[in-house]
């Protein structure tokens, strides 16, 4: 093997060469490059036990559950996450075909739009239970908002999800009642008095049902609104150059020693 002071002594204006065209190609792709800026909404999981009417009207259920939910209520969100239906919402509210500039027209532009908005974007539990929506965009002003609109969406889808159950219930609540108010019509004085105290008590369910019908607990608390960065976080171009000077400096070193060998071999 080669001495490798004497190596680089020899191939050092190769090296260098090598180091610096190649720094130069990659600094010149990486300025092209738009520069994007980083936007992250911070939420944690709501109670699923919100949503259930016993825990809101009775006072000794309340005590026993957390307002907070488990790191484990955010797996369903994060699947919903993967959809289309959420960046196809949030595409259409931001006219992103058009900041996209994205040529062809009709729908298809639209769902070109909404995988670009999908390819910017990640949804993520981070190790501390929280839900993380990042986007990045050439647009600082705009990155949070988008942000922001995905986890509303998120949040929407969910708390309609949460609510059908109980919107089921309401329904088969109202239509009970109505059952029995025609019973009673048709009823004896006994029987008609048991049927109102049955009607009283339906009256009751329909009104604590509606309520929390109307209310819709919130699926996700929101911990911290997304805001405008300060400065672009892609391309990261210093590093990337470092990161290009080292490994083609590596590259030369050994393409070097390789030729060096080659030499060797052949005067032998």
């Amino acid at each position: 093997m080669p001495d490798i002071t004497d190596l680089i002594r020899r191939w050092w204006k190769q090296m260098l060469a090598v180091v610096i065209l190649s720094v130069a190609v990659i600094g010149t792709i990486t300025f092209l490059k738009p520069r994007k800026y980083l936007s992250v909404s911070t939420a944690v999981p709501a109670s699923s036990f919100a949503a259930d009417k016993s825990k809101i009207f009775n006072e000794n259920i309340q005590a026993l559950y957390s307002t907070l939910g488990t790191p484990d209520d955010l797996d369903m969100i994060l699947g919903t996450a993967r959809l289309d239906t959420v960046y196809l919402s949030v595409t259409d509210a931001f006219n992103l075909f058009d900041h996209y500039k994205i040529s062809e027209k009709g729908p298809a532009s639209r769902v070109k739009a909404a995988v670009l908005l999908q390819r910017n974007t990640k949804v993520m539990k981070s190790e501390y239970g929280e839900l993380k929506v990042k986007v990045w965009d050439t647009d600082k002003e705009l990155a949070p908002q988008l942000a922001n609109a995905i986890m509303d969406k998120l949040q929407a889808i969910h708390q309609n999800l949460q609510s059908a159950g109980n919107e089921a219930t309401l329904s088969g609540l109202v239509l009970r009642k109505k059952a029995l108010e025609l019973q009673s019509d048709s009823s004896s004085m006994d029987k008609k008095a048991v049927l109102q105290n049955q009607i009283q008590q339906y009256e009751n369910l329909i009104g604590q049902y509606q309520l929390m019908v109307d209310s819709k607990p919130p699926v996700l608390i929101t911990v911290e609104k997304a805001k405008p960065a300060s400065w672009p976080d892609k391309p990261k171009r210093l590093q990337i150059m470092v990161a290009a000077g080292l490994l083609s400096l590596l590259f030369a070193f050994l393409s070097a020693l390789l030729l060096e060998r080659s030499k060797t071999n052949s005067k032998q």
